[in-house]
């Protein structure tokens, strides 16, 4: 398990959609709860825990996204202490064809037992990332949008994007 002494690149992310789920949920904070989104085709599910950094704001005005690697769901709504690894920064092209940054941070939970050795991305094995780059490239494309992966940075730019956008890092427990 992750040292918890040093908590210095550990964030608090709340989960929208967890690994497994053909549902797209958002949360809406001016009504304090999650809204159905979409509804993801036959044979596509979300690779792992999909949420947000609270209290961020992306170039899309919604919260920082935080894809976090863990060794089982955890529900809508759970708050998962999370340690990034890095980051796919992205361009997105909207369906009215405005361009804007949607970067994708990328985490492993405190929690995991099966994932606790990675620390950065290049810890990650390619192909995985490429499946989740493939996916989030597929998940755009169904509605109208391109997305384009600028780069992939490691653990050092994915905190340093966090902490620009006002994440708090995670409590001491």
């Amino acid at each position: 398990m992750t040292d918890r002494r040093n908590r210095d690149d550990i964030f608090e992310v709340v989960v929208e959609t967890p690994k497994g789920s053909h549902s797209k949920l958002k949360f809406e904070p001016d009504r304090s709860a999650f809204r159905l989104s979409r509804v993801l085709p036959a044979g596509m599910a979300f690779p792992f825990d999909f949420g947000f950094l609270p209290g961020t704001k992306a170039e899309d005005g919604d919260p920082l996204d935080v894809l976090v690697l863990l060794d089982a769901p955890v529900p809508t709504g759970c708050i998962v202490e999370t340690r990034l690894v890095g980051v796919l920064e992205v361009e997105q092209r909207e369906t009215d064809g405005t361009v804007l940054r949607n970067d994708r941070l990328i985490g492993v939970a405190v929690e995991s037992t099966t994932k606790d050795g990675l620390r950065d991305l290049a810890d990650i094995d390619r192909t995985l990332l490429d499946e989740i780059e493939a996916f989030f490239d597929q998940y755009n494309r169904l509605e109208g949008k391109e997305f384009r992966v600028l780069h992939r940075r490691g653990a050092a730019a994915a905190s340093g994007i966090a902490r620009r956008a006002g994440g708090a890092l995670a409590a001491s427990t």
